[in-house]
């Protein structure tokens, strides 16, 4: 919990008895490697900050298409099931054994009405994750396959977490297709 506690100081200044009150809202829930935190089709009732581990957004079945990727440090939630209470449309998996911290929704809006300052982390954590997905989204609009591959390389640790499999589906080719593209750059 001090890691989560450190960033939370860091980010808010907030200490002391608020701190108290916000860390005991969280609970730490372990995921051994392929176990699932939401299931397609399930409502999401949390918010979570990820301690150790990676876990990825995928949807389809058969074929899997991985369509965000979470790292150690960040947090998150299946914003589009969370807030309109809808089925979600992805799965959530641990790409690896992860560690997470995780909040009810409901504990999320009572400390947001609480803590002025808490309501303040909450707007500059989702601001940063929207702007990782606006990124993304030109990214993806913008550069080749190839160009995104470069770039994912430059990102540390990221392709030690993913499989080729998963990484092509995030760049949205096949895994053929990364074959070729990692061969042209040997």
């Amino acid at each position: 919990m001090d890691q989560l506690k450190s960033l939370i100081e860091r980010k808010t200044g907030i200490q002391g008895i608020d701190l108290e009150i916000i860390i005991n809202k969280f609970r730490l829930k372990r995921l051994q490697k392929g176990q699932l935190l939401l299931k397609r089709g399930q409502i999401a009732n949390q918010y979570y900050y990820v301690k150790s581990g990676v876990l990825r957004f995928f949807y389809g079945e058969d074929t899997q298409l991985t369509a965000w990727v979470v790292l150690p440090d960040e947090f998150f939630a299946e914003i589009s099931s969370l807030n309109p209470q809808l089925p979600t449309r992805f799965n959530i998996e641990a790409v690896e054994n992860a560690e997470l911290y995780s909040i009810d929704k409901a504990d999320m809006e009572l400390l947001y009405q609480q803590l002025p300052a808490w309501q303040e982390f909450g707007r500059k954590t989702w601001e940063v994750m929207a702007i990782r997905m606006i990124d993304e989204i030109i990214r993806f609009q913008t550069l080749s396959a190839e160009e995104r591959y470069l770039e994912f390389l430059q990102k540390p640790g990221f392709m030690q977490y993913v499989s080729v499999k998963q990484l092509a589906s995030y760049l949205g080719i096949t895994p053929n297709a990364l074959s070729r593209i990692r061969r042209n750059l040997r």
